[in-house]
């Protein structure tokens, strides 16, 4: 198994760009001033003790930077990192391995730690809170217990479904933060942060046009603003202004609040195909040919966010707000509706 951080297909010079993107020490991390602020005390008082950090638990949704911050906790700390996932720990032997060959003062990330299976979270257990590891060696009646001391280290756990973790798990972190989204004020920061790095010239208004389409991630933000750098070398000057920005997001069918092709085919699906709603989770995802879980994890939170949908006890349902954005016009009884289903969500 290998434990290292590894992004599939990119090339190894797009590696060190997506790499050289990422801050590295807390003074450049933008934006989650409430966690940076108290980040910075509890790895002060560490150090100050010359003692491992306590246990940290990031959870939020995708894309706001909780591998960043995993890394930048390690450099603070002048710690060595070990990146893995849930998913890649498929037996406690696996688990074992990576404990005992961390170093006193180590950081272990685990990304997706939601989804260990229960038989490595046992293991995990112990590691987490006595820094011992107990192994079963034999079998049958000759088999026996051996604990393994471990060196002092930190895990650093992240998640996007915090509700998915186990109560035992989840009490054993001492830190827990959850990352909001980010407002384009600050958006507008990071683009022109990795518009520098990649030695792009820009205008400010080109950088809020792309920081305003970002849906408040700045994964999304550096995405979308690797693509109009590509656009502005070719059919620009190899500048971004408002315009260039603006035609090469319009290429890309991401409009003016950062929706993309799937959030309107959701939106319309909803509209054309239900009257609005309400419709089920699994209803849609056949109607639109996408995954249940990627709706609900990836497209569905913004919605709510922009206020276009709503979770009702009898299924989604689009708000007038929706109908809007698409240029439709809603029924009438699509107001007094909604608001009855607000109702019943509030006695749930």
């Amino acid at each position: 198994m290998d434990d290292r951080l590894v992004m599939t297909g990119m090339r190894p010079e797009d590696e060190d760009i997506e790499m050289s993107l990422r801050p590295h020490h807390l003074r450049e991390y933008i934006g989650q001033d409430a966690v940076k602020s108290s980040l910075s005390i509890y790895i002060s008082a560490a150090l100050k003790r010359h003692d491992a950090l306590d246990h940290i638990l990031l959870y939020g949704p995708p894309g706001l930077g909780k591998t960043t911050l995993a890394c930048i906790v390690a450099a603070e700390m002048g710690q060595n990192i070990r990146v893995t996932s849930g998913p890649a720990i498929e037996r406690p032997g696996d688990l074992a391995s990576i404990l005992t060959n961390l170093n006193a003062g180590d950081i272990l990330f685990i990304d997706e730690i939601h989804r260990l299976s229960r038989a490595v979270e046992e293991v995990l257990y112990p590691a987490m809170e006595d820094y011992a590891l107990d192994i079963m060696i034999g079998k049958g009646p000759t088999a026996r217990s051996m604990r393994l001391d471990l060196p002092k280290f930190t895990l650093v756990g992240a998640t996007t479904r915090a509700g998915r973790l186990s109560a035992p798990l989840r009490d054993r972190f001492g830190i827990v933060f959850r990352l909001q989204m980010y407002s384009p004020e600050e958006l507008s920061q990071i683009v022109a942060r990795s518009a520098g790095i990649l030695g792009m010239p820009y205008d400010d208004d080109g950088i809020l046009e792309i920081a305003k389409r970002s849906r408040g991630t700045p994964r999304i933000a550096n995405r979308l603003l690797k693509r109009v750098r590509d656009y502005a070398q070719v059919r620009g000057n190899g500048r971004i202004t408002a315009q260039v920005a603006a035609e090469s997001l319009q290429m890309q069918d991401v409009d003016d609040l950062g929706l993309d092709r799937v959030d309107r085919a959701l939106l319309s699906a909803m509209i054309d195909k239900f009257g609005g709603g309400p419709v089920g989770l699994d209803t849609l995802a056949a109607v639109t040919g996408e995954d249940a879980v990627t709706i609900e994890d990836v497209y569905e939170p913004y919605l709510m966010q922009l206020g276009f949908i709503m979770r009702t006890p009898r299924g989604r349902v689009c708000t007038p707000a929706a109908y809007e954005h698409l240029g439709k016009t809603p029924p009438a009884t699509v107001k007094s509706e909604n608001t009855a289903d607000a109702e019943q969500t509030q006695l749930f």
